[in-house]
C-alpha cells in the first residue's frame, strides 16, 4: 500500500480538474487566444500539478521513506537516496 492510498480520491479529483485546464489550454491555442491569457492558465496549471507533486512527496517521506528508515540497513538508504533525487527532479523542473 502506497502513502497516498488513502487520499487517492483526492488525488484523483484533482488530476482530473488539471486535465479540464489541459484541455482548456488547447481550445485556447485552437481559437487563437490572447498569449498572455494562455500563459497564465498555463501558470494555474503547472502550479497545480506541483501542489500534486508536493503532496505526493509529503506522503512518500511520511510512509515510504519513515518506515523504511525505522527498518534501517540498505533499503532505508535506498529509499533516501530515491527520495532525494525525486525532490531534486522537482526543484528543476
Amino acid at each position: 500500500m502506497h502513502g497516498y492510498s488513502g487520499d487517492k480520491d483526492d488525488y484523483l479529483k484533482r488530476l482530473r480538474r488539471i486535465e479540464g485546464q489541459i484541455r482548456g489550454l488547447q481550445r485556447m491555442v485552437e481559437e487563437d487566444k490572447y498569449c498572455i491569457d494562455i500563459l497564465t492558465q498555463v501558470s494555474a496549471a503547472t502550479k497545480a500539478l506541483q501542489a500534486v507533486s508536493l503532496g505526493l512527496i509529503d506522503q512518500h517521506l511520511k510512509h515510504c521513506v519513515a518506515e523504511a528508515v525505522a527498518e534501517g540497513g540498505v533499503a532505508a538508504d535506498d529509499k533516501v537516496r530515491e527520495a532525494s533525487a525525486a525532490i531534486a527532479r522537482l526543484v528543476r523542473s
